[in-house]
C-alpha cells in the first residue's frame, strides 16, 4: 500500500472545496435540471428539510437520516420518458424530486477533516460515493509526513467505523496545552468529496504509486466484466426498466456470430448530464437504443417526429440543465440530446460506425492500456467509467473501469519484494 494514503488526511482533499447546498426533496424537477447541469458533479445530493425545533442540535446521525439519495440525469430522463410525462411535459417538471430519487442513504457518510485517506478509501470501497466534510476555518491541509499524528493522538472518524481498526496510541505522551488545533470546524457548513476527487488527487502523486500507474488495466484485474448492456435493435426504453447504480451506465451493443459484444455507444448519466431532458426523454421512448446513441433525426418520417414545447420558467426555459433561454417552439433533434450524426442515411448498427462519431461515441481504452491513462481519461471527460475493448479488437467489449474498480486496485496490499539473499 503507498504511503501517500497514510501520509494524507481528508483535510487536504477539500481545500477550496465549495459549501455543500442542499437541495430538498420537495424541489421541482425543473429545478433539480438546473442544479445538475450548475453542478461540479454529475449528480446532485437530495436531502429532507432540517427540523426547526428550537434548540435542537443537528448531530452527524440525524443528518445522515435526512440524507435521501444521489438523484442523476438518468433517473431524471428515465421519469420524463413516462407516457403520462410525455403527455403533460409542464407538469412532469413540476414533479417533486422524492418522487424520482432512488432512497438510498448509504451513498454519503460523514467524517473528520483528520480522517486518515486510506481509511476514506476503505469507506467509499464499501459503496459510499460521497463524504461529507465539516468545513474549516483556516485549513491549510496536513500533507507533512506523519501527519496521522496530531497532538499525539491519532486522526479518527466522528462516527467510528467498524471495519476500520485503528490502533490505540493514548499511552503517548501529549504536546503542550499552547499548541493550536489542527482546525476549527464549522458543525453548520459542509462540503462534499466525491470518488472523483480522490481519482484527482491520485493523478497529482502518480510517482508515490509506482509501479501500478504504468501497469495495464488487464495486469491489475482492474477490468470489471460485469457491465449491464442493451442490444441496438431494442427500444432505448428498456434502459429505463432497471437501472444500473454502480456505474449508472448501459452500454448499447450489436452482438457478433461468436456471441462478443460490439459497443456502439452507451446511455448513461453522464452522457446524459448536460442534454435536453425533454428531447432525451422523447427520444428514449420512442428511438431504438441504436438510434438514440448514434442520432437519427433525418431517418425518421416527419409523421413521427412530434413539435416539443419546451416548459418555461420566468420566460425562459431550464430543461437543458444551462440556464434560461427565450421560449420556444421546435422540432425534435437527436443533436439536442447531444449526439452527432455524420451519416444520416444509413440504418446499420454495425456497419458503417467509423461515420457516427461525435459525443455518440462511448469513451473506452483497451485491456492493455496503463491504469494512469485510464485515470486520466476519466477526468478529462469527467466520466464515472471507461468501456473496455479487447487488446486485439479495439470493437469488442470485455468490460469496464469505474471509480469503484480503480480504488480497489490502489488500495490493494502488495507483495513484499524478495531481496537478494533472502531465501524463498
Amino acid at each position: 500500500m503507498a504511503s501517500v494514503f497514510l501520509y494524507h488526511v481528508v483535510g487536504d482533499l477539500t481545500v477550496g472545496k465549495p459549501e455543500l447546498v442542499e437541495f430538498t426533496e420537495n424541489e421541482t424537477l425543473e429545478a433539480a435540471i438546473k442544479a445538475i447541469g450548475e453542478s461540479t458533479e454529475c449528480g446532485i445530493a437530495i436531502w429532507k428539510r432540517r427540523s426547526v425545533q428550537k434548540g435542537l442540535i443537528e448531530n452527524a446521525e440525524m443528518r445522515h437520516q435526512r440524507f435521501v439519495g444521489i438523484l442523476n440525469p438518468l433517473d431524471i430522463v428515465a421519469f420524463l420518458a413516462r407516457d403520462d410525462c410525455l403527455n403533460d411535459q409542464e407538469k412532469a417538471l413540476k414533479t417533486p424530486v422524492s418522487e424520482v430519487v432512488v432512497p438510498d442513504n448509504t451513498l454519503m457518510k460523514e467524517v473528520d477533516p483528520g480522517t486518515r485517506l486510506i481509511d476514506a478509501l476503505e469507506i467509499m470501497k464499501q459503496g459510499v460515493r460521497r463524504l461529507l466534510v465539516p468545513k474549516s476555518i483556516g485549513w491549510r491541509g496536513m500533507s507533512k509526513r506523519f501527519s496521522i499524528l496530531y497532538n499525539g493522538k491519532w486522526l479518527k472518524n466522528i462516527d467510528s467505523n467498524p471495519n476500520i481498526t485503528i490502533p490505540n496510541i493514548n499511552n503517548r505522551p501529549s504536546s503542550s496545552s499552547s499548541t493550536p488545533t489542527p482546525t476549527a470546524l464549522s458543525r453548520d457548513k459542509y462540503c462534499c468529496l466525491s470518488r472523483e476527487d480522490v481519482i484527482r488527487f491520485l493523478i497529482g502523486c502518480l510517482g508515490a504509486l509506482a509501479p501500478l500507474p504504468l501497469s495495464s488495466i488487464s495486469s491489475l484485474g482492474a477490468i470489471n466484466p460485469n457491465y449491464c448492456s442493451i442490444d441496438a435493435s431494442s427500444p432505448a426504453i428498456e434502459a429505463s426498466r432497471q437501472i444500473p447504480r454502480e456505474p449508472s451506465a448501459f452500454a448499447v451493443v450489436d452482438r457478433t456470430p461468436d456471441g462478443q459484444h460490439t459497443i456502439l455507444g452507451e446511455i448513461s448519466a453522464s452522457k446524459l448530464w448536460k442534454c435536453d431532458y425533454l428531447a432525451a426523454a422523447w427520444a428514449l421512448a420512442n428511438l431504438s437504443a441504436g438510434q438514440f446513441v448514434m442520432g437519427v433525426e433525418d431517418n425518421l418520417s416527419s409523421r413521427s417526429l412530434p413539435d416539443i414545447v419546451l416548459a418555461g420558467t420566468n420566460g425562459g426555459s431550464l430543461v437543458n440543465g444551462g440556464g434560461a433561454r427565450p421560449l420556444r417552439q421546435r422540432t425534435f433533434s437527436s443533436r439536442s440530446v447531444g449526439f452527432f450524426n455524420s451519416n444520416p442515411s444509413s440504418h446499420s448498427f454495425g456497419a458503417n460506425r467509423s461515420m457516427y462519431r461525435g459525443r455518440s461515441v462511448p469513451l473506452t481504452c483497451k485491456a492493455t492500456s496503463s491504469l494512469a491513462a485510464v485515470m486520466a481519461q476519466m477526468l478529462s471527460h469527467r466520466a464515472t467509467h471507461v468501456w473496455v475493448t479487447d487488446a486485439e479488437n479495439e470493437e469488442v467489449l470485455v468490460g469496464l473501469v469505474g471509480y469503484a474498480d480503480i480504488l480497489a486496485v490502489v488500495t490493494r496490499p502488495r507483495a513484499a519484494p524478495i531481496t537478494e539473499g533472502q531465501s524463498t
